[in-house]
């Protein structure tokens, strides 16, 4: 298993603040901005507060403040300042920024408390767009570098996913359905789980008044036959978070498209880039690489 950091190498700080070690370095010894823990071998080991501080003089030098001046303030100084750039500029950065603590703390009183300051001026489909999709983005560079565990995505990724379930069931008590010619089908294939960018592709559809039918991960195609009996003019949607084997991916399609698409005028969608994704000439079944590119069509 896993153990869950609690202390972080100066390479993790370069990771999670974007400052080169060396600047790190710098900044210690000449400005004490941070005081870590020295091993036998004179390794540094910060804890979750270097981490957050750093981060806070990161932001303040960010907008201009220089780091001298930075080192002079103290916690609550650079608190006020940091409330006061959020207050007079756009709060995508902070949030960001905050996203990061709440996650390595696993603090879920301050996730919520970064979206409810997030929703006084944005609405739902911006928070995703600005905020959680370049914060994923983020979180997959520090788990490529082993930054942060599978455990802190899990942990942020589960409230993420909430907040798209919540809000989808809000709209969709709310909304007058305007097109219902199409009934749009979502789903994940087999071997795939990631939903989060399904659930909100769902979330856009339900939003824009189109009838949806939200299937979830792991689907196996065959199962999906028996729609065909039911809806008509069925809309298939599906992506691909992995890359997968070129033979397995015509596969797929050629199950979908011999199986499914060749009866009931169904129509197949899918999201994400695979490199031959366009060798594939099969009839009704269309090719996105992001969710933003499908939406546009509808």
């Amino acid at each position: 298993m896993n153990n869950i950091k609690n202390t972080f190498s100066i390479k993790d700080l370069e990771n999670l603040s974007g400052i080169k070690a060396h600047t790190i370095r710098i900044w210690e010894k000449r400005y004490g901005i941070l005081s870590p823990d020295r091993k036998e071998n004179n390794i540094r080991n910060y804890s979750i507060s270097d981490l957050q501080n750093l981060l806070n003089i990161v932001f303040l030098n960010n907008y201009g403040y220089k780091i001298s001046k930075i080192s002079k303030l103290s916690q609550e100084q650079i608190s006020d300042s940091i409330q006061s750039i959020y207050a007079l500029n756009n709060n995508i950065p902070i949030a960001i920024k905050d996203l990061k603590i709440a996650m390595l703390n696993f603090d879920v009183f301050l996730f919520h408390k970064i979206y409810k300051e997030l929703e006084n001026s944005l609405s739902f489909s911006e928070i995703f767009t600005s905020i959680f999709i370049p914060f994923f983005e983020i979180l997959g560079l520090l788990w490529q570098t082993d930054t942060i565990k599978p455990i802190h995505e899990h942990f942020v990724s589960q409230l993420i996913l909430q907040k798209i379930i919540t809000n989808t069931s809000l709209i969709s008590n709310l909304s007058t359905k305007r097109d219902v010619t199409n009934t749009y089908v979502l789903f994940l294939p087999q071997n795939e789980s990631h939903e989060i960018g399904l659930l909100f592709l769902n979330y856009e559809l339900v939003r824009k008044g189109y009838k949806t039918i939200y299937l979830g991960a792991n689907i196996p195609t065959l199962d999906l036959i028996e729609l065909n009996t039911i809806i008509q003019n069925p809309v298939f949607i599906t992506s691909f978070t992995t890359s997968v084997p070129k033979n397995d991916f015509f596969n797929f399609c050629s199950i979908f498209q011999n199986n499914i698409l060749s009866h009931n005028n169904a129509s197949l969608y899918i999201v994400g880039h695979q490199n031959y994704s366009f060798d594939y000439s099969g009839e009704f079944i269309h090719f996105k690489k992001s969710i933003q590119q499908l939406l546009n069509d509808f």
